[in-house]
């Protein structure tokens, strides 16, 4: 019971913390149509065979379900250490365009490779999944030009299942995080994005998602020619829905976090 209540007044904090950070963020950048993020995986869980892996597609929205102007194809392999530690190796494809006009072709395009640790923690009811992050960029912008960047993120996902104590088959859970993109070259802190959500695992294969996501961008303040330039925040309000296919193992009993790779 004492555990019990603790996994609800840490849920509540947390989901009072993101709310709280959401109207700070909104509050800095003029109101925008929210968009709509729709991303569908296959995941290849290790479990006893300590092997794994995924795949993604996902395409973005500047309105909801509508405007189409960001797609990526991603996938990779992971590993397993143990139940709560697992390293993966991954990669992706990332296309920008104008969803004014889409015939014009792709604003930008970005190769992305990734390095990845991921730990686990299950406590009586509440469980969370911590994300660290190094990834390598190379983008080609339309006039031809091209970028190498580096950045670092790490994400804490909170997942509290509402009618049963694991998150198995039949379960309905909710999914709450916070993720930090840096650049460490600068400016030190790039982005911020919130999510919250609720999701049902149908089977031991099928789960889906929905939520909210906020994802704010941020540029350094600056101070040129005698003039100061405050930090500029940019926000956008998202509709999340994701739809996983988990494919099955024979020893693939044991409770998985049904967290998304994005």
């Amino acid at each position: 019971m004492n555990r019990f209540r603790f996994a609800f007044l840490l849920t509540a904090s947390l989901f009072s913390y993101t709310f709280n950070c959401t109207f700070a963020q909104t509050a800095l950048t003029p109101a925008t149509p929210w968009g709509s993020w729709l991303i569908g995986t296959v995941q290849l869980p290790g479990n006893e065979k300590k092997w794994g892996g995924f795949a993604e597609i996902q395409t973005r929205s500047n309105a909801v379900m509508q405007q189409f102007f960001y797609y990526e194809l991603k996938g990779g392999i992971s590993y397993d250490l143990d139940r709560n530690f697992t390293l993966m190796l991954a990669g992706g494809q990332y296309g920008t365009y104008d969803f004014k006009d889409l015939s014009t072709g792709p604003l930008n395009t970005e190769k992305r490779l990734w390095q990845q640790l991921i730990i686990n923690q299950y406590l009586s009811r509440i469980k969370f999944e911590h994300r660290y992050r190094i990834e390598q960029r190379w983008f080609t912008y339309r006039e031809g030009s091209q970028m190498f960047r580096n950045r670092i993120r790490y994400r804490l996902n909170a997942f509290v299942p509402l009618n049963k104590r694991t998150i198995t088959e039949k379960t309905i859970f909710l999914s709450l995080y916070d993720e930090v993109f840096l650049n460490p070259v600068g400016p030190t802190f790039e982005r911020n994005r919130l999510y919250a959500g609720i999701g049902y695992q149908l089977t031991k294969n099928w789960i889906i998602q929905t939520g909210w996501v906020n994802q704010t961008n941020y540029s350094p303040a600056t101070f040129e020619q005698g003039v100061f330039t405050p930090q500029a925040a940019s926000g956008k309000n998202n509709l999340v829905i994701g739809l996983t296919y988990r494919i099955s193992r024979r020893s693939g009993h044991a409770e998985k976090l049904p967290s998304q790779p994005d």
